[in-house]
């Protein structure tokens, strides 16, 4: 199933929206203090992962990189096979593959009521297609008529598999079949807690990634994460049962520290502290990462992370 030896580890999450050229000297920067992992987001209506990605693999040597994540409804799971073959062609060997149901289908006229069957039956697929296995499928959601391969030789037979989800039923698969679990859009140690209760016996490293502002300035940091938590803690905060989320009004400190890492490094280094704690085996400091993205980086890389290692 593989992972990263059991230690700590940190990955930094990209969003689609920047310009060629951006991406790469992020990773550079990222890979240089240390980060292990690098993800491009595959957000709805932002740009898809895979010309990023391809831009970051060229531009490191060492951080694996991957899609965090794709979703069975919008990319068909021979496209995310070949999506993921030609990412690890081009990272000599780095690439990991990122699935999860999606989010904001509604606005395609899309559900994802299946979400389990949709992600198991992608994975089956991607996995015989890169291991060469001609057998065919034929899933209840997907079919792959026998006789069918990759008419290309990929760099690897099998990559490694994350799954983002915050569901039980999705666990217990991701517990079976992944490398990686990712909660996204979560920082609480108390959801921690109980995902690792329903990934008990299970080898499958857990990942918290969420919206990340550090900043010099703790109050600015923490009042620009707040405008980027309203955003997406109407979706995010009905799943975690550990928390009360108030409806409307600002967000409490208590509220946005279970969603969010906001505020000066010293701040940030112990929230991350308390995820490990808790029982986390990797940190993903997501989007924006400051009120300016390269200094944030840089604050990451320079001022949390060496205190965390």
């Amino acid at each position: 199933m593989g992972g990263e030896a059991g230690e700590r580890s940190f990955g930094l999450g990209l969003q689609g929206d920047k310009r060629p050229g951006d991406y790469a000297a992020l990773a550079r920067r990222a890979e240089a203090d240390g980060f292990d992992v690098v993800s491009v987001f595959n957000d709805l209506f932002f740009q898809p992962a895979l010309p990023p990605l391809l831009e970051i693999a060229t531009a490191t040597e060492r951080v694996r990189i991957g899609p965090a994540c794709l979703n069975p409804f919008t990319v068909h799971p021979v496209e995310v096979a070949g999506q993921v073959a030609a990412l690890d062609a081009v990272s000599e060997g780095r690439a990991y593959l990122g699935l999860a149901a999606g989010a904001w289908l509604d606005r395609l006229g899309l559900e994802n009521r299946r979400s389990l069957t949709a992600i198991s039956e992608t994975w089956e697929i991607v996995r015989r297609l890169l291991a060469g296995d001609d057998s065919g499928f034929d899933g209840e959601l997907f079919r792959l008529a026998a006789g069918n391969t990759l008419a290309y030789e990929p760099v690897r037979r099998s990559v490694s598999l994350l799954v983002g989800t915050w569901s039980p039923r999705l666990t217990a698969f991701a517990a079976a079949h992944a490398a990686e679990l990712k909660i996204g859009g979560s920082s609480n140690p108390a959801l921690v807690r109980l995902v690792r209760k329903w990934l008990a016996g299970s080898s499958t490293r857990l990942v918290v990634g969420a919206v990340t502002v550090v900043d010099d300035d703790d109050a600015r940091a923490r009042a620009a994460a707040r405008a980027e938590v309203a955003l997406y803690l109407p979706v995010v905060g009905a799943f975690d049962p550990t928390t009360d989320v108030p409806a409307g009004g600002e967000i409490p400190d208590d509220v946005l520290d279970r969603f969010a890492f906001a505020g000066e490094p010293a701040r940030i280094v112990a929230q991350v502290e308390a995820l490990f704690e808790a029982g986390v085996d990797r940190i993903e400091f997501g989007t924006p990462h400051g009120i300016n993205e390269r200094h944030g980086v840089e604050l990451l890389g320079t001022q949390v992370l060496p205190k965390l290692r």
